[in-house]
């Protein structure tokens, strides 16, 4: 089967983007604070979002499974305080939870945190606890820079992010360290300040020994890994003038990489640097980059061609379009297990 873990919910009713600009309006003083009975939005509208769009795209492309989580650049951490965050988190994780009890063998869950500018992130636990207990959330978004692009935070190695990293490895549950809007003029929000973020979380952790504290957490670092695969050589020399083991010790029994790279030469860089068993299948279908690619004729999002155009052995392929999910995903390995898949 062919497991996508990188979708977000980016086709979600009308009805929730209106009622996030009438609790964003009230935080600016133009309104009350809408309620949250106030958003209605019915299984029949759900379905009509995603049997139009994901499910389409996943039937056309092969794709069996995503991982669905709310859109990244609607988290936008950097609005109003802790209290704003938790409501609207709360929102959107139910909207995905909701889709997957209404196509359980196409969409597992995944959450994203109630992070603020400022605010110990141990305030995300109650959220994180409830998706994994009661949506059964297979994995969660970890934004590395609440402040929507000027990085502010501590760096994911720094002990404040250890509740969270605690409460994962409790759960055996990854997260993908995704950023979201950014509100700083001098980074695009996808095409500066997703790559930037990827590209600055890896170097992060190489700088760091998060995983000497946590020899189990596991890390997804999206968009192929910003420019990591890229600069490889550098990140080695980095490392070693860092005095850190090469990196195959050092992060990659802890850190992954998807395939959300758009065009054949990129992917195949990335199939080429990273290990296989560091490589998991993703598409982030219907999100930054929606056209056509004009010289291919294909969606530059359809990620499954590039991936079967590489030089890629069968076990490889395989490992990437399943089995590695799978490995890093325990819980959603228990959830296809309970299908007989």
């Amino acid at each position: 089967m062919i497991i996508d873990c990188h979708g977000h919910y980016t086709t979600a009713p009308p009805a929730l983007a209106g009622w996030r600009e009438r609790q964003i309006a009230a935080l600016e003083g133009s309104g009350a604070t809408p309620a949250r009975s106030d958003l209605r939005i019915s299984d029949d509208e759900l379905r009509g979002t995603v049997e139009e769009n994901q499910l389409r795209l996943m039937d056309e492309r092969g794709i069996d499974l995503t991982i669905f989580s709310p859109r990244a650049s609607f988290m936008a951490h950097h609005v109003g305080g802790f209290e704003t965050s938790a409501e609207w988190a709360s929102i959107c994780n139910e909207l995905c939870y909701r889709v997957s009890t209404l196509y359980p063998e196409r969409f597992a869950p995944a959450a994203m945190l109630p992070q603020s500018p400022g605010v110990d992130p141990a305030t995300c636990i109650p959220e994180l606890t409830r998706c994994v207990e009661e949506y059964g959330a297979v994995a969660l978004n970890l934004n590395p820079d609440p402040s929507g692009g000027h990085w502010t935070a501590p760096p994911l190695t720094d002990r404040c992010w250890y509740p969270i990293y605690e409460k994962m490895t409790e759960y055996d549950v990854p997260a993908m360290v995704h950023v979201s809007t950014s509100v700083n003029p001098a980074f695009h929000t996808t095409g500066a300040h997703y790559l930037n973020a990827d590209t600055t979380a890896f170097m992060q952790l190489v700088q760091g020994d998060l995983f000497r504290d946590f020899p189990t957490l596991r890390l997804i670092i999206p968009h192929g890994g910003g420019a990591v695969p890229y600069h490889w050589g550098r990140f080695r020399g980095l490392a070693m003038a860092l005095g850190k083991p090469e990196l195959e010790e050092h992060v990659l029994n802890n850190v992954f990489f998807d395939t959300c790279v758009y065009h054949q030469p990129g992917s195949d860089l990335l199939f080429d640097v990273i290990p296989a068993r560091n490589i998991l299948f993703a598409s982030e279908m219907i999100g930054a980059v929606r056209s056509v690619d004009p010289r291919t004729g294909q969606h530059f999002d359809d990620t499954r061609r590039y991936a079967e155009a590489a030089k890629l052995s069968e076990e490889d392929w395989s490992a990437i379009r399943e089995h590695n999910a799978r490995s890093v995903y325990p819980r959603l390995d228990a959830l296809l297990k309970g299908q007989g898949r």
